[in-house]
């Protein structure tokens, strides 16, 4: 196991790129501290083709530095299926953390390449009140080319307060899209990654709704051929919602 201490982590994403893990050294643990409530945000991706790989988070909890099985009683894993994208999100009170990257031996075969990401975002309100979006861009949920209407159910919580869309659109296409069912306050908001580094920069968030309550919410008219990201964050307590994407020509 390798053992990497990335220190205090902040908003600004920490990005490990091209790392490996293999049949004799399996995973890979990221140490890092967080010293205010923050929410907690990784994002697994670029997989190896015909590969698998886990990510699970545990904190220090007998605030002994080292990761060991007492920690190990609670943790959030996020463990899809194939090279799909793994990501946490997580709010949560400051400490020490632990993010370990495992191989996921029945799906690969000799090394295992991924890319990491980690970052702490500043809750939008008072911690713990609410949550904050999440600054990474995996794609946890991925729609593909919108030729139609898609409608996707899902749930925002503390221990998962951003769930990750990603779908593209045609020349001459556009979308609307509702969050809607909600029992507490989520929000949203589309991205264009434009340098695609799968981070949220500066001016690369291009409509977002963020209604009080338990309104719905809707950003309409979406209608640039390209790649976008649609995020649903909690802002207050567990929610179930539903997103619908409403597809629809452009006129020439």
């Amino acid at each position: 196991m390798a053992l990497f201490n990335l220190g205090t982590l902040g908003s600004t994403p920490v990005v490990k790129n091209n790392f490996d893990l293999t049949t004799s050294d399996t995973t890979d643990v990221f140490q890092f501290k967080t010293t205010s409530g923050k929410n907690i945000n990784l994002s697994l991706t670029d997989i190896s083709a015909g590969d698998d790989a886990d990510i699970r988070l545990f904190k220090d909890s007998n605030l002994n530095g080292v990761l060991d099985d007492f920690d190990r009683k609670v943790g959030i894993v996020s463990n899809h299926g194939s090279n799909q994208d793994e990501a946490i999100n997580f709010k949560t009170s400051p400490g020490t953390f632990f993010a370990e990257v495992s191989r996921f031996a029945p799906g690969s075969s000799g090394n295992v390449s991924y890319n990491l990401a980690l970052s702490a975002t500043e809750p939008s309100g008072t911690f713990p009140i609410s949550a904050s979006s999440s600054n990474l861009l995996p794609r946890e949920f991925v729609l593909g080319h919108l030729s139609g209407n898609v409608t996707r159910t899902g749930n925002v919580n503390n221990q998962n307060t951003t769930d990750v869309y990603s779908f593209s659109l045609g020349f001459r296409e556009g979308v609307d899209i509702r969050l809607e069912g909600l029992s507490t306050d989520a929000d949203i908001r589309v991205i264009r990654d434009s340098n695609n580094n799968r981070i949220v920069d500066a001016g690369e968030v291009i409509a977002s709704s963020n209604n009080g309550g338990i309104t719905s919410e809707l950003i309409s008219n979406i209608s640039v051929r390209g790649d976008y990201f649609l995020q649903v964050t909690e802002f207050t307590g567990d929610t179930n919602y539903n997103v619908t994407f409403n597809q629809f020509s452009v006129p020439a």
